[in-house]
């Protein structure tokens, strides 16, 4: 596994984790618009694979596969921000369903209910609930969404020591892991039992319906709510802090 000089046999490790790569990209495109093809995923999940190899010594403190699913998820994201497979009018809407949540919620002081995001969009339920099914996908957190409209640095940038640091294996030794556990417990009961199953038992949007006695399409759009409270809550705590 490794030289004598303590370096990790790249072709080994290469060989050994793609079928990692596999798993991951599968994973992720289960989340995905029908348009998204797996194997532009995996091409990029082995970039990433690559990049993990080239970068990885045994100093991180970490397994190598710890190390490596962040980079490979990573590159995945990275290329899936830059073929934009997510309509911008889509992405639009999600950021104004997600402003309307973080309004409303330091104005009630509990998470708004989707008749009270509705209101303030100024559409129906009807019409607010379609969104949600639309922007389906929109769960992937990226970079930019952690950037300050005013300039400053983004929030990976504050997190980043130095150049040879790396900003992913900074977000595991933060608080920023704490926040988003604090985030999800603080999301309505019915959507941290969807999560739960989603995330932790792993069921399909089908049987969460099952579980939970709505349709599948319901799920959907209640998943696709649950992502952007939390997307609104850490974009939130990412400039002014947790509460």
């Amino acid at each position: 596994m490794y030289t004598v000089k303590g370096k990790s046999n790249k072709d080994h490790l290469l060989t050994e984790h793609i079928p990692l790569v596999k798993r991951l990209a599968h994973h992720m495109k289960a989340k995905l618009p029908p348009s998204v093809e797996v194997d532009d995923l995996i091409q990029a999940g082995m970039i990433g694979l690559l990049d993990a190899i080239t970068r990885y010594e045994e100093t991180h403190g970490a397994q190598f596969e710890t190390y490596a699913v962040l980079r490979i998820r990573g590159a995945m994201l990275d290329e899936l921000r830059t073929s934009d497979w997510l309509p911008r009018s889509m992405r639009q809407n999600m950021r104004k369903i997600e402003e309307a949540m973080s309004t409303l919620q330091q104005r009630l002081g509990h998470p708004p209910t989707e008749s009270e995001v509705a209101k303030l969009l100024k559409i129906s339920l009807v019409d607010y609930q379609e969104m949600l099914g639309e922007g389906g996908g929109h769960q992937l957190v990226y970079y930019e969404d952690f950037h300050d409209p005013d300039g400053n640095d983004s929030f990976l940038d504050r997190h980043c020591v130095d150049e040879d640091s790396d900003p992913l294996r900074s977000l595991l030794d933060t608080d920023f892991r704490q926040s988003v556990i604090d985030a999800i417990d603080a999301l309505p009961p019915r959507e941290k039992i969807l999560m739960s199953l989603y995330y932790e038992e792993e069921l399909n949007l089908k049987e969460i319906g099952a579980v939970m006695g709505v349709s599948e399409s319901r799920v959907s759009q209640l998943h696709t709510q649950a992502v952007a409270r939390l997307r609104a809550t850490l974009r939130e705590q990412a400039w002014t802090g947790p509460a």
